[in-house]
């Protein structure tokens, strides 16, 4: 008898309360009427991470509530972003709510990071890409 060690997905993401339906790809924080919602506010330190597409693993998968969402804590997970970003940027909140943008060190402060970007972005648009979640 073997143990997996390896998944088909690629994130660990943990069940969280949102205040309205957020499709995957979408960056949250917590706060609002429930655990989690969408912020307007550029490199907001509150923020919780991405909602998944489909997590390898999944923490709190017993929670009871009337609608739950799988928030990617860590991981290779599509994001919304807005550009443009360079591979290895790190990621924060964006004044668009639910959308990444890259990193101002200017305005840094703890706990503002996402992830970094995987992927090369030279647009100005919201797009998705592919980023690593993760205090990197």
């Amino acid at each position: 008898l073997g143990i997996a060690s390896s998944a088909k997905y690629a994130d660990l993401a943990e069940i969280y309360v949102p205040d309205v339906h957020y499709v995957p790809g979408t960056v949250v924080i917590f706060g609002g009427e429930q655990e989690i919602t969408t912020t307007v506010k550029s490199h907001d330190s509150r923020v919780a991470g991405v909602i998944s597409t489909n997590p390898a693993y999944i923490m709190n998968a017993g929670i009871q509530a009337t609608y739950s969402v799988e928030v990617a804590l860590t991981g290779r997970v599509p994001c919304q972003i807005k550009g443009p970003v360079q591979k290895g940027d790190r990621l924060v909140t964006s004044d668009i709510p639910g959308v990444a943008e890259r990193l101002d060190k200017i305005r840094y402060e703890p706990g503002c990071i996402i992830g970094k970007s995987l992927e090369q972005y030279d647009g100005n648009d919201v797009i998705v890409i592919e980023v690593a979640v993760g205090r990197l």
